[in-house]
């Protein structure tokens, strides 16, 4: 069981905290921070089914980054077609598997009410609950939903497993009826803290790079996790929000809205956003040769000019925004996603974010998990097996390669 390690982390947590405070750690007073997010997706999106939900709650497990004294959750039904009406949801510490640490549920409330009825298209922010979550912490968010849902707003995959009950409101509940699971998430998007210090918030916005695709499912192992394992060691200083949505273009809708269209939901409408890097381009050179899509095939001039324009966006609201160089794909096991004309896009695109001082800083990615043998694949050692996505010792490469003075 993990209370043990819970409590142990929640005493760290205060007293590095009071450290942070002492030291004049970050300036002025708290605010409002994401600390956890799921960008979320339409139901009818490319290679994912449609779901309706009713009666049935669903139990998220979210790995925070930056801890605090408070909480609040964001509740989505951006692409519903019909009002979402929440029965109940509760947000508890977690402890293994669906279960919660007895002693810390919280009622979720919207406008002092248990319930709501969320409009087409739009979000829920529910009121803040007094709940201690530790830097890094896990917390469990349990939403019933009593009607049907209709085909239900989510995110289609997170590398970390959420909790479907049997029929019936167990948001309360300590030890879940897990009727199924599942690595979606449904209407949960975002998770928000009130931290005791100042603190930075950097978006990731990418693909199923960024999503952490074929990392090590519960453990946390995707380059946005350890880039916050890496900054936040026993105190917050960096919350780390991962907008990755798999198969995702920069320019064309695939899996989910392109990254053009999702940027001022996914980035610039993040609580407290003050960093974004954006890690997206890949699909747009290989999925529509993948796919045969001939009349979506880009050149690297208009990824480029793509990219040009989430600057100016990031810049016009105040953030730093630094670009990812692609990584490659040279042993990729799917047909047609490496070509020589799409590794001449990719070299063109990287050689751009690597010399035009567009971009306030640059992360390497390529560099980081490419092979010094061949520099069209990915090093073996860092390879999952499809020689597209790396595996979990690749994104902790990921992870290192980030200049942390870009983010602070």
């Amino acid at each position: 069981m993990k209370t043990t390690r819970i409590v142990l982390a929640l005493a760290l947590a205060c007293a590095g905290a009071g450290r942070v405070l002492a030291d004049g750690g970050g300036s002025g007073a708290p605010a409002w921070v994401a600390s956890w997010a799921a960008p979320p997706m339409a139901a009818d999106s490319a290679l994912t089914g449609g779901r309706s939900l009713e009666n049935v709650t669903v139990r998220h497990v979210v790995h925070l980054s930056a801890g605090g004294r408070k909480v609040r959750v964001r509740l989505s039904n951006a692409f519903g077609a019909e009002p979402l009406k929440i029965s109940a949801a509760r947000v508890a510490l977690h402890d293994d598997e669906a279960s919660t640490v007895p002693g810390t549920d919280r009622v979720l409330r919207f406008g002092g009410k248990t319930t709501i009825t969320i409009p087409t298209g739009a979000v829920a922010v529910s009121d803040a609950v007094d709940l201690i979550v530790p830097t890094r912490g896990d917390l469990a968010v349990s939403v019933y939903v009593a009607g049907n849902t209709g085909p239900a707003t989510f995110h289609e995959s997170s590398d970390q497993r959420s909790f479907i009950s049997e029929p019936g409101d167990f948001t309360g509940a300590v030890s879940f009826p897990t009727a199924e699971t599942t690595v979606s998430r449904f209407f949960l998007s975002v998770v928000e803290v009130l931290p005791l210090a100042r603190v930075n918030v950097a978006v990731a916005l990418g693909d199923s790079i960024t999503e952490g695709f074929n990392s090590t499912i519960d453990a946390n192992h995707r380059w946005p996790d350890y880039l916050s394992a890496r900054v936040n060691t026993g105190v917050s200083r960096l919350a780390v929000v991962n907008q990755g949505i798999g198969c995702s273009r920069l320019l064309w809708d695939f899996c989910g809205p392109n990254g053009s269209s999702r940027f001022d939901r996914d980035v610039l409408a993040v609580t407290g956003a003050t960093h974004v890097i954006v890690a997206l381009g890949l699909n747009d050179i290989g999925l529509p040769v993948v796919a045969n899509i001939p009349s979506q095939v880009v050149s690297a001039d208009a990824v480029i000019s793509g990219l040009k324009q989430l600057v100016e966006r990031a810049h016009a609201e105040g953030l730093t925004i630094v670009g990812a160089t692609i990584t490659p794909v040279g042993s990729s096991i799917f047909p047609g996603f490496f070509t020589p004309e799409n590794e001449a896009k990719r070299l063109a695109v990287n050689q751009w974010i690597r010399t035009s001082h567009t971009f306030d800083g640059v992360v390497d990615f390529d560099k980081a998990v490419r092979d010094p043998a061949d520099l069209t694949q990915l090093r073996p050692s860092y390879n999952s097996g499809d020689g597209v996505h790396p595996n979990d010792a690749g994104y902790q490469a990921m992870a290192n390669a980030v200049d942390l003075s870009d983010l602070f």
